[in-house]
């Protein structure tokens, strides 16, 4: 079982029996509050309000599914201001953004691999029987739909227009 190095706590949901991400991050937020990590905690209390903005707008708890794209917009939002503040060389704030970054990705699923996602776009590709860009659309359709939240659409998009040139 691998630990957090900072707080202690257990980095995978079957160690600590959490079958539900909503569970960890509650723990994940005490055991922040507990360590003094702010960042941290600034990150997780980020993700909880998310997620229960995202219950209110839905009318029902959030599954598995949905807890994912939630995180998966907060990472996105992180990855967007990293870029915004180097751009405008505030090194000290990419450092804050980064740190939460790295605390949000830990509520993705594993990314794909190269050779994963190489095969996946052939797969596509094939599935589709797609001949050239016009049929970017629907090779890009069945690789994210298969994929869910482990690649990001701009590097799918990239590898499928490479492809079909």
């Amino acid at each position: 079982m691998a630990e957090d190095s900072k707080s202690g706590v257990p980095t995978d949901d079957a160690a600590r029996g959490y079958g539900d991400p909503k569970e960890r991050l509650a723990a994940e937020m005490r055991a922040a509050l507990k360590a003094g990590e702010k960042i941290k905690l600034g990150a997780l209390r980020l993700l909880s309000a998310s997620v229960k903005n995202r219950e209110v707008e839905l009318r029902h708890p959030l599954n598995d599914e949905e807890f994912v794209q939630v995180a998966m917009r907060e990472v996105k939002r992180r990855k967007e201001a990293i870029e915004a503040f180097s751009g405008a060389g505030r090194d000290d704030l990419v450092a804050k953004e980064s740190e939460e970054r790295r605390v949000l990705e830990s509520y993705l699923p594993a990314a794909l691999g190269e050779d994963e996602l190489a095969a996946l776009v052939e797969e596509a590709i094939s599935a589709t029987s797609a001949s050239g860009l016009g049929d970017l659309g629907k090779v890009m359709g069945y690789v994210m739909g298969k994929a869910r939240g482990r690649v990001d659409g701009k590097e799918v998009q990239a590898r499928v227009r490479g492809r079909l040139r």
